[in-house]
Parts: structure tokens; sequence; C-alpha cells
């Protein structure tokens, strides 16, 4: 059996994995854990899950993630990717794939699917992470999680304008984008 779904408010798990951060050999890993979301820098964090390398609405998302990189730096946010299959087959495929290859943020490397299955994101008959995003803010506590059907690639500009919205830590209406009004209670 699975665990729920993290709810927002809760602290994002505790974790300690290897992910993919170059293409460039000698330099190809790294160990990303949990205390990066927590820091004095008012840095956020946004993880994106995939289920699996080698597919094909996969390097779609993370191309597009990779293309809005900028966006989420000047927002003061790390962006790191995800899924269940290993370092070593991230690692094959960022080499294989165009669009993989210069990617500016690190492929976590879920082998044991513990944190998938602690996210309540684990699919339980292939065993792969749902498509899921995580905005985490600077206190390492969870404050949207937004998930999707194996088949169905998630709008990157909607994490933006999530997180836009989360970042004025104001009011902000339906549909509300990034220099609008908020609303006053």
């Amino acid at each position: 059996m699975t665990n729920s779904l993290i709810n927002v408010g809760t602290a994002f798990p505790t974790f300690q994995k290897q992910a993919v951060v170059s293409i460039e050999a000698g330099k190809e890993f790294q160990e990303i854990n949990s205390d990066s979301f927590k820091n004095d820098d008012n840095q956020w964090t946004v993880m994106f899950w995939w289920p699996k390398d080698f597919t094909f609405v996969c390097p779609t998302e993370i191309a597009e993630f990779n293309k809005a990189f900028g966006e989420f730096r000047d927002r003061d946010t790390t962006l790191i990717g995800a899924s269940t299959d290993s370092e070593f087959v991230h690692l094959a495929w960022r080499k294989d794939h165009d669009d993989l290859r210069d990617l500016k943020f690190p492929m976590l490397a879920d082998t044991s699917k513990s944190l998938a299955e602690e996210l309540g994101i684990l699919e339980a008959n292939e065993k792969v992470a749902y498509r899921a995003t995580f905005i985490i803010d600077p206190d390492g506590i969870v404050r949207w999680v937004s998930v999707y059907d194996l088949n169905v690639g998630r709008n990157v500009k909607e994490v933006i304008r999530v997180l836009d919205a989360l970042q004025t830590d104001e009011l902000c209406p339906c549909n509300w984008e990034k220099g609008e009004e908020t609303l006053n209670a």
C-alpha cells in the first residue's frame, strides 16, 4: 500500500539521493538532500517528477522546465527534476536525447522509490512516480502540489504563475498573474 499524497502545509520529507548534474566525464553525479531546501537565502524549490526516462511525454516537460530555468532562477527558486530511474539511466538519457543534454538542473534518482512513496506519488501497478510538482518554500514546507495522470503533460507556465502568487504572500484572485493587483481583505 502506498502513502497518501503529501499535503500543502507539510514539511517536505527528509531525503538523500544521487542526481545527474552534468554529462561531462567525471562531473556527472552529485548527492542532493533535503537540507538544500532549508536555507537563509529565501530560496524556494520546485521539484517535479516524471514516470520514466526514455519515454515520449516526459522529455517535452523536462525540456520546457529547462527553457524556463531562468524564470525560476529569477524567482530565487531551485529547480529539481526527479524520477524512480537510476542516475545511470538519467545520464544515458541525457546523452541520448538532444533536448536533455544541456539541462541546467539536476535529475534526481529515487531508485529505492522511497521518496516517491513518502510523497504519495508512487503509482500502484508500475511502481513509477506520477507526474507530480511540488513548490516548497524556504522553510522546507510544501506550499503547492499538482499531480497529473501518467499520460498527460503539465503546464510549466502554470507552475510559474502559482510560484509568483505564493511569493507575493498576499491574496491572489482566480487567474491572477504577476503584476496584477492582489486582493485586500
